[in-house]
């Protein structure tokens, strides 16, 4: 292929026992696809003076609303303190909202404003967009197949978390 992307062997390679130089690949692979992946809300956030870990919060507040903080550091694996930082500044500028809680007056639930939910469509629609190319690309064989890739390298853990997320049990 003339795009810099390597052709797919099969039979002569047996993916059971992949040598450490194919693994170093995929690994290489996974670094510069993560680079493409989060390029283009790269550039949105830096003209708002964010970064990722904005994203982060702004993406998991959105597919879970009404979700508290403790359940949100759960997801993104972050300090409390650092979570803390990123949520006073979206909540300042006016993209998320937190509420007391109903049941338990100590719990925060976060929601996503309309401003955030803007940002969090544009951040997400540029990321939709190249994962539909890449998708649509590489056919539906190889679509399930990195599903599968990327379930079984989630933490035992992170996987029940991604299945609640992903069911909506969250």
């Amino acid at each position: 292929m003339s795009d810099g992307r390597s052709t797919p062997v099969y039979g002569s390679e047996s993916l059971l026992f992949l040598t450490d130089e194919q693994l170093r690949q995929g690994i290489e692979a996974m670094f510069f696809a993560y680079r493409g992946f989060t390029a283009d809300p790269d550039r949105i956030l830096a003209e708002m003076a964010y970064g990722r870990a904005h994203h982060r919060a702004i993406h998991f507040i959105n597919r879970a609303p009404g979700t508290t903080v403790n359940n949100l550091l759960a997801i993104l694996g972050v300090t409390k303190q650092s979570l803390n930082r990123v949520l006073r500044t979206l909540i300042t500028d006016g993209l998320v909202e937190s509420r007391v809680g109903k049941i338990d007056k100590r719990e925060r639930h976060l929601y996503l404003t309309e401003d955030g939910r803007s940002l969090e469509a544009t951040l997400s629609d540029a990321q939709r967009k190249r994962m539909r190319a890449a998708y649509k690309d590489a056919g539906p064989e190889a679509v399930a197949g990195f599903k599968l890739v990327l379930e079984a390298m989630m933490d035992a853990d992170m996987r029940r978390a991604y299945s609640k997320l992903r069911d909506g049990t969250s």
